[in-house]
């Protein structure tokens, strides 16, 4: 983490409160603005001592993130947030041209707890004017954020600050509400978490709490800049602005009880599923959900504006994926107008194809698997479209794909990865040895009639002479 000076002769302007202004000799009283470019998943942040922190709460754990420090000043928490250009590395090897704050997309999670008076400097280091909208709390209207409407936008250059109190616990988000298709299509959003003040009846204590910003972005093959004009044609779908397998796994100790926080400032929903266990749905943006009105799950659909706050009791050791359901967020940058040729029969082709385009291979006549392990050519800083790859071969999975990590040797708050998990004997689907299946019990009554049971229907398909090797 760096921490850099900020002078008041770099501002082109007086700040403002509110809309208000602010003598300039305040200026030198400013929060040193905290900054962190490293896009791996920071510890927990714990306020120094517990007078003026609040209740002693779990910390946030964000994913392939940070959570901002803030100082005390007569009984008001300060943070400083500078909007600004930042490059974000969201798998090694390809990195995108965003906005961002302080020096990172999206920017840091804010804690807090319920009851706190927290102010939070503005710093607009963008090329053109910007204000945050703090999504989801109640607060002054002179404070909600949205340029016009309840205040002026911040010019470049210029620091403003917003003040209220934390009025409600839960997860929220914030981002900008001036020339909003544009900044937050370039990155530019952040979390923030209230925690309650006290013992509520609705919100349980936890061992582990995490939380992560699902957004996307449509950045050109070669290219580094996301095109900002783009409404529902992405091609590159990420968790905090991270694809797989530059998404951290998420780690339980066996018995932990996990909160995850997921908020949506994509342009579609998104069905998060995680293997292994059932969760409950114990929050949403307007608060925590009653008990009774809860109930088990294994997916859950957080639509576009919405967070989505989700319990579990990680139980079952193992690695477990987690992802978005839809199949085509698990995949890194496709051209979707290809035509399926599954069946096609390319033999004889490809040799006299190649003599003309010497890199030309065929994909797609048996599927698209054998994209997992080939390696094709590609532009500079683009993810191939299947990427990872596990203990036991490529995971044919990329942008919103992570795992979650149950363990029984986890040391109690430890986020080290342990590695892959090696499964006991005997608990391992398994190849099937020709003469060992035995005949099912009963199988000559599941066709339900008399006679002998239907055979299913010839399937013809045609394999190239030699295999798909002969297509490289």
């Amino acid at each position: 983490m760096q921490r850099r000076h900020f002078f008041a002769h770099t501002l082109a302007g007086a700040a403002a409160l509110g809309v208000a202004t602010v003598a300039r000799a305040s200026l030198l009283t400013l929060p040193e603005p905290v900054t962190r470019t490293d896009p791996g998943t920071a510890g927990p942040w714990t306020p120094p001592g517990v007078t003026g922190a609040g209740r002693p709460y779990q910390p946030v754990v964000t994913l392939n993130g940070w959570t901002l420090p803030f100082r005390m000043n007569d009984g008001v928490k300060e943070f400083h947030l500078v909007a600004e250009p930042v490059v974000r590395e969201f798998a090694p090897g390809f990195s995108a041209n965003l906005w961002g704050y302080n020096g990172s997309s999206p920017g840091p999670t804010i804690e807090v707890v319920e009851g706190d008076r927290v102010r939070i400097y503005v710093t607009n280091r963008l090329p053109e004017h910007t204000t945050i909208h703090w999504h989801g709390q109640r607060l002054p209207n002179g404070m909600d954020g949205v340029g016009g409407l309840n205040q002026p936008q911040i010019p470049p250059g210029q620091t403003w600050v917003y003040e209220f109190v934390a009025r409600r616990p839960g997860t929220f988000m914030y981002h900008p509400h001036a020339d909003e298709m544009t900044q937050m299509a370039m990155g530019l959003m952040g979390l923030w978490i209230t925690h309650p003040k006290g013992r509520h009846p609705w919100i349980a204590d936890v061992q582990r709490d995490y939380a992560f910003l699902l957004n996307a972005f449509d950045i050109t093959p070669g290219a580094r800049t996301p095109n900002v004009n783009t409404m529902l044609d992405f091609n590159v779908w990420a968790w905090n602005s991270r694809v797989f397998p530059g998404i951290d796994p998420l780690l339980a100790r066996l018995g932990d009880r996990v909160r995850v926080r997921i908020g949506n400032l994509t342009m579609t929903n998104h069905p998060i599923h995680i293997h292994g266990i059932e969760f409950e749905v114990t929050g949403t943006d307007g608060g925590p959900v009653r008990p009774e009105a809860r109930w088990p799950e294994v997916t859950v659909d957080v639509a576009v504006g919405q967070m989505r706050q989700i319990e579990f009791i990680a139980d079952e050791e193992g690695d477990w994926a987690m992802h978005c359901h839809k199949s085509h967020h698990t995949m890194g940058p496709m051209g979707h107008g290809v035509p399926t040729l599954i069946g096609a029969d390319h033999r004889g082709l490809v040799h006299r194809l190649q003599r003309l385009v010497p890199d030309y291979m065929v994909m797609g006549e048996r599927g698209m698997a054998d994209m997992g392990a080939m390696e094709m050519p590609l532009p500079d800083n683009t993810p191939p479209m299947m990427t990872g790859t596990g203990p036991y071969g490529p995971i044919e999975m990329g942008g919103m794909f992570t795992t979650l990590k149950v363990r029984r040797d986890l040391p109690a708050g430890s986020y080290r990865d342990p590695g892959w998990y090696a499964q006991p004997p005997g608990t391992q689907a398994r190849p099937l040895h020709p003469g060992a299946a035995p005949a099912p019990h009963g199988a000559r009554h599941h066709h339900g009639g008399h006679g002998p049971a239907p055979q299913p229907a010839p399937f013809d398909a045609r394999k190239p002479h030699g295999g798909h090797h002969d297509h490289h």
